[in-house]
């Protein structure tokens, strides 16, 4: 059991590591980096050339400290096939916008029809999967499941592409959502070990991944994780989710990305209804904060706080 607790933490952490001093020159000579859009606030003018696509620091780490794993973990193989799945989806916009230069990266449709179809290959494999089902443990009522029977999956596909996005949002700040998906991770991580629930290497590989990735990403960030490494953390956190039959307590431990979510569709919507007023100074959130005259490591300390604070009610809902 030590062995595949500690052993992922280690070897991911020094794997990414050791990547970052060579990864991030080479994606620099590359040319791949951030161009940061006039709009939002001026202090984010000062990154432009920050190289991105960094996700691909913590993903390696993750992987190589989780697939000698996986024979005696095979209930890790979803949720990284889910993790890489959608980290494929961010490195081709994310490729396309900054090696090939076209500034939107994908389509929405395109990014949107990717998404879809990781997720339904998802799906149709856990699904399938020996031992796995599709019924939710509700929190606070211990030994109580939710099963929405043939709603499973178009619900499957709900809590995972809103997931996916909403973890995508809350990229926007140095070292945001690497802070607030490691402290999910542990968490996860915890209640792997705890419950014996076949995927404990994996939340442990992307903790020590993505504590390794903040060496480079906190402010002031040498790299930035790009939508390579956002979507993947979105496909791990909704991947280990369902395994530990716990989407329904992704409101609580995730709900950081939620609200990230929602500034957004709530400003959008309030925009086109009131005539072009806004209820917040710039979405996702953390903008609206920046603009308070917050700055990023406090925003970033906050965020983090709430998360931890949110998945010790998650415990208490166990």
């Amino acid at each position: 059991m030590t062995k595949s607790i500690m052993l992922p933490v280690f070897v991911s952490f020094g794997v990414s590591a050791l990547l970052g001093p060579v990864v991030i020159p080479f994606l620099r000579r590359l040319k791949a980096s951030q161009t940061v859009r006039e709009e939002g606030p001026k202090s984010h003018l000062q990154k432009n050339g920050t190289p991105t696509m960094g996700g691909i620091l913590f993903l390696a780490g993750a992987l190589a400290a989780s697939l000698p794993f996986t024979k005696d973990y095979p209930h890790i193989l979803p949720v990284l096939y889910l993790t890489v799945g959608f980290g494929i989806v961010g490195f081709l916009d994310d490729y396309i916008k900054v090696i090939l230069k076209r500034s939107m990266g994908l389509k929405p449709a395109q990014k949107m029809l990717g998404q879809i179809a990781v997720t339904g290959l998802f799906a149709l494999w856990i699904s399938r999967y020996p031992g796995a089902d599709l019924a939710m443990k509700i929190p606070f009522l211990p030994g109580r499941t939710l099963d929405f029977g043939i709603w499973n999956i178009p619900v499957l596909f709900f809590v995972v592409i809103g997931t996916v996005n909403g973890t995508n949002f809350t990229d926007g700040l140095d070292g945001l959502a690497a802070s607030v998906t490691l402290l999910v991770a542990v968490f996860f991580s915890a209640v792997a070990i705890g419950t014996k629930s076949g995927i404990e290497p994996l939340p442990c590989a992307v903790a020590g991944g993505l504590l390794a990735f903040l060496l480079f990403n906190v402010h002031p960030a040498s790299v930035f994780m790009g939508d390579t490494g956002s979507l993947a953390l979105g496909g791990f956190v909704a991947g280990t989710a369902y395994m530990l039959k716990m989407p329904l307590f992704l409101p609580i431990v995730g709900c950081v990305y939620m609200i990230e979510v929602l500034s957004v569709i709530v400003q959008v919507a309030y925009f086109k209804a009131s005539g072009g007023r806004r209820i917040f100074k710039m979405t996702p959130l953390h903008h609206h904060f920046e603009l308070c005259g917050w700055s990023e490591t406090r925003i970033v300390a906050v965020f983090s706080v709430i998360t931890a604070l949110m998945c010790l009610v998650a415990f208490a809902g166990l």
